[in-house]
């Protein structure tokens, strides 16, 4: 009979032992993916450590640059590889990384002449939203373009080239905002 009444309590310390794992899991489930923050002492006391402050604006990574004029306006940025479209407030509506050909135009301010929706560009790509700004003694024509491939001109190329290759949505966006008669500023 002790056998029995031993067995019956390993059974019954079984079950418990599966009742508490069970229970375990269940709250385990049920508990939100992240803690809640706790209030520490010096949170609640008004202290330094604890109380965040009310959170700064964020700074904008790419700021349009100061020295780009005013009004709407493409901005171009040759040390930054960068281009900015500029609304008449001032305020940049898109920004993006463009690829430079072998020749940059000089600094300055330039409307934009011409524009064309389809062509190829002067290292034999296909391109797309051709919008071009500026043509230089030498007969460089300066002006962006989007490669329907998405490819970037080859910066080692002997040729001398004007063409500031873009994404194709970056293109498609240019193509919008820069009619002709848009000022385009360049910039060192």
């Amino acid at each position: 009979m002790a056998r029995s009444s031993s067995g019956v309590i390993v059974a019954g310390l079984t079950t418990a032992a599966l009742a508490a794992v069970g229970f375990l899991a269940y709250q385990a489930d049920a508990a939100p993916d992240k803690p809640a923050p706790r209030a520490s002492a010096s949170a609640s006391s008004g202290g330094k450590g604890g109380a965040q402050a009310p959170s700064a604006p964020v700074k904008d990574p790419n700021p349009v640059p100061d020295a780009s004029g005013t009004g709407k306006r493409v901005v171009y940025a040759l040390g930054q590889k960068r281009v900015w479209l500029v609304g008449a407030d001032g305020k940049a509506t898109r920004t993006f990384e463009v690829a430079p050909s072998t020749v940059s135009p000089p600094p300055g301010s330039y409307p934009v002449t011409s524009r064309s929706p389809n062509g190829v560009g002067s290292d034999g790509i296909p391109v797309e939203h051709v919008v071009r700004f500026h043509r230089d003694a030498n007969g460089i024509v300066f002006g962006f373009s989007a490669a329907v491939d998405g490819s970037s001109p080859n910066p080692g190329s002997p040729k001398k080239t004007g063409g500031v290759r873009e994404q194709p949505a970056d293109g498609r966006a240019m193509w919008e905002f820069a009619v002709n008669g848009t000022k385009v500023v360049v910039v060192p």
